[in-house]
């Protein structure tokens, strides 16, 4: 919640680019996206970064996947901000896990082939609760919020066992 709390005040730059710190053949960039019909969708939103350095980091295109417009601007944004309107709620620490899932035939846009991700996923664990839900959206204009998943269905969509070790409920 502090951190959102701080992050209220930091100002969007929308400054996007390419990430230096990866190899050219594994990079996205700008161009990648231009023309190709889908946003830059982040994974780590920037309304939630607390300081203008780690807003400046989320601008970057390996934070990034290419995001159906609709989807990114209305249910994937609906969800971003009712998770932040829990975790300001909350009495201790949320995490929230984001993530991309490539089912079906591969797409990609741009030259250096960016993977469009078929579905986008969050995963909110309350550190204090213990309790735990995720979303799993498939990345497209039609994506409508629906009922949370548990976690253990989660992580058999995602194969991604994030909170192992942990108390869940």
């Amino acid at each position: 919640p502090a951190g959102l709390q701080q992050a209220q005040g930091v100002e969007r730059t929308d400054q996007f680019y390419p990430d230096p710190r990866l190899p050219g053949p594994q990079r996205a960039e700008l161009s990648d996206y231009r023309g190709s019909g889908f946003d830059r969708g982040h994974l780590a939103a920037a309304a939630n970064q607390p300081t203008p350095a780690a807003m400046h980091d989320s601008f970057a295109l390996s934070n990034m996947v290419p995001q159906d417009p609709t989807h990114n601007r209305q249910p994937w944004a609906k969800l971003e901000g009712d998770i932040r309107k829990y975790a300001l709620r909350a009495s201790g620490d949320v995490f929230v896990y984001t993530g991309a899932l490539y089912e079906g035939p591969p797409l990609t846009i741009g030259t250096n082939g960016v993977h469009v991700p078929s579905h986008l996923f969050k995963l909110v664990y309350d550190a204090t609760t213990h309790r735990a839900w995720a979303y799993v959206l498939p990345n497209s204009a039609d994506a409508q919020l629906g009922r949370p998943l548990d976690y253990p269905s989660c992580v058999q969509r995602t194969r991604w066992p994030v909170l192992a070790g942990l108390p869940v409920r």
